[in-house]
C-alpha cells in the first residue's frame, strides 16, 4: 500500500498512525475508564461523572475553537505551519505522559491535565489536516486522506493491545501491578508511541503553499481574517459545507469521546469495553480505505450521505440498547463509517480551499468542528442528567445528523465550484 504513495504522502499519512494511539487510549478507551473509576471511588455518581467528562471535553474544544482561526491565519506565512504543528504536538505528547503521574484519587486534576493534552492533540491536528494540500494533488486527496485514517486504525491497535494485555493481566493478578498502575503505563506507552512515529511527519513534510513573510504578521493576519469575513460570499460553497459539517461531525465526535463512559453506565465491564473498542479499530481500518475508493467511484458527497445515515441509525439503536450484544452491534455500525466520514470530510474541504490560505481555512474547519464538539457533549450531558438515562443522551444526537444531512444537500461537488483566489493574492509562493 505504501509503495503507491510519495515520500511526503507516506510521512503525512503515518502521523495518523502515530496520533491514533492518543485517540483510542486517551480519548476513547483507557483514560475514560480510569477516570470513571477514580470518580466513582470519590463518591461521584455515574451520571454526574459522565456529565463532568462531557463538560471537560466542551471546555477543551472551546479553547481550541477560539485559537484555531487566529493561529491558522498566522501559520499561513512561510515556514510557520510546521512550527505551530510542532508546538501543539509537543504539548499533547508531554501532558499525555504527565497523566501517568497524577494520583488516581485526584479525579478533578485528571480532568485538568486531560484538557491540556486534548488541546495539544486537537491543535496539532488542525495544522496536520492543513498539510494535506501540501503533500498531494487534489485528485488524490480522497484516497490519501482515507488511507491515513486506515493506517491510523491499524497503528492504534498495537499500543492498544499492549495496554489491554497489561491491564487485563493486572486485573487477573497475573503480574504484580495494580490496575491503576497498569493504566498509567498505558498513558506512557501512548506518549512514546505518538512521539516516535511522528518523526517522519516532522522530518519529511514541508509547507509548499504559503503567504510570504511581511512586517507586523499578527496585525496583517487579523486583517486577512477580517477580509475573509467581508468577502464570505466568494466562499459560499466552502462555508455551506462547514455548516453541514458543524452538525454531523458533532454527533460523530461525541459518540467517539463518550462511548466508554456510556458503556460503563450500561453496566458493561471494563474488560468487555476494551475488547469491543479493539475490534472496532480493526474493523474500521478497511472501511476507512473502502470509503476512499467508493468516493472515487460515487463521489465524496454521496459517501458522506451514507456515513450520516448510518450514524443516524446508531443514535436510534442506542435508545433501545440494553445488553453487551447490543453494544457490540452498535460498535460495529460505528466502525463501518467512523473513519470514512472523517476522512472524506477532510479531503472534501481541502479540495474547496485556496491552498495558500489552507491554515486559515482549516482554522475555520477546526472552529466549526470544535464548537460543534461543545454542543454535542453538552447535549448528551444535559439530556442524561434531566432524564436520568444515558440512552436518551445518545439518542438526542440524532437531530444533529438530520440537520447536517439536509444542509449537505445544498453543497455542490468540489469539481463544480470555482475557487475564490487566495485572501492575499499579491503575496503568495510555492
Amino acid at each position: 500500500m505504501m509503495k503507491r504513495f510519495s515520500k511526503e504522502e507516506n510521512s503525512w499519512m503515518f502521523y495518523d498512525w502515530a496520533n491514533s494511539a492518543y485517540s483510542i487510549i486517551i480519548s476513547t478507551a483507557v483514560f475514560p475508564l480510569y477516570y470513571k473509576a477514580a470518580a466513582t471511588n470519590a463518591g461521584v455518581s455515574a451520571a454526574d461523572s459522565t456529565a463532568y467528562l462531557g463538560y471537560t471535553i466542551a471546555i477543551a474544544t472551546f479553547i481550541l475553537a477560539m485559537l484555531g482561526p487566529i493561529l491558522g491565519t498566522i501559520a499561513d506565512y512561510e515556514g510557520l505551519k510546521k512550527k505551530f504543528f510542532t508546538f501543539f504536538f509537543a504539548l499533547g505528547v508531554i501532558f499525555t505522559g504527565v497523566l501517568a503521574f497524577i494520583p488516581s484519587d485526584q479525579w478533578l486534576l485528571l480532568l485538568v491535565f486531560y484538557t491540556v493534552a486534548a488541546v495539544g492533540s486537537a491543535g496539532a491536528n488542525v495544522f496536520y489536516d492543513a498539510f494535506l494540500v501540501d503533500v498531494t494533488k487534489e485528485e488524490r486527496m480522497n484516497r490519501v486522506s482515507a488511507r491515513g485514517f486506515g493506517l491510523g486504525y491499524i497503528g492504534s491497535t498495537i499500543p492498544f493491545i499492549i495496554s489491554i494485555v497489561i491491564i487485563v493481566l493486572s486485573q487477573q493478578g497475573m503480574i504484580p501491578l495494580e490496575t491503576t498502575t497498569a493504566s498509567k503505563i498505558a498513558f506512557l506507552i501512548t506518549a512514546v508511541w505518538w512521539g516516535v512515529f511522528a518523526i517522519p511527519m516532522l522530518k519529511n513534510v514541508h509547507q509548499r503553499y504559503y503567504i510570504k513573510r511581511e512586517p507586523n504578521p499578527v496585525h496583517k493576519s487579523f486583517k486577512r481574517l477580517g477580509k475573509t469575513f467581508k468577502e464570505i460570499k466568494k466562499y459560499r460553497a466552502l462555508f455551506l459545507f462547514l455548516l453541514a459539517y458543524f452538525f454531523y461531525i458533532d454527533g460523530v465526535g461525541t459518540i467517539i469521546t463518550m462511548s466508554t463512559a456510556y458503556g460503563t453506565d450500561l453496566g458493561i465491564s471494563p474488560t468487555n469495553l476494551l475488547i469491543i473498542l479493539f475490534v472496532t479499530q480493526v474493523v474500521a481500518a478497511p472501511f476507512a480505505v473502502l470509503y476512499g475508493r467508493l468516493a472515487e467511484r460515487f463521489t465524496g458527497k454521496k459517501m458522506l450521505y451514507v456515513g450520516i445515515f448510518i450514524y443516524t441509525i446508531v443514535c436510534i439503536y442506542a435508545y433501545f440498547l440494553e445488553t453487551t450484544l447490543d453494544f457490540w452491534i452498535l460498535a460495529m455500525l460505528v466502525a463501518s463509517s467512523q473513519g470514512g466520514i472523517q476522512a472524506l470530510s477532510r479531503s472534501y474541504f481541502a479540495r474547496l480551499v485556496p491552498k495558500e490560505n489552507s491554515n486559515e481555512f482549516f482554522g475555520f474547519y477546526n472552529i466549526f468542528g470544535k464548537f460543534a464538539s461543545i454542543m454535542g457533549p453538552l447535549l448528551v450531558a444535559v439530556t442524561a442528567q434531566v432524564t436520568g438515562s444515558s440512552n436518551s443522551g445518545v439518542f438526542s444526537l440524532v437531530v444533529l445528523f438530520i440537520i447536517g444531512f439536509v444542509i449537505l444537500t445544498f453543497v455542490p461537488e468540489p469539481k463544480d465550484v470555482e475557487k475564490a483566489p487566495p485572501v492575499d493574492s499579491n503575496s503568495v509562493g510555492v
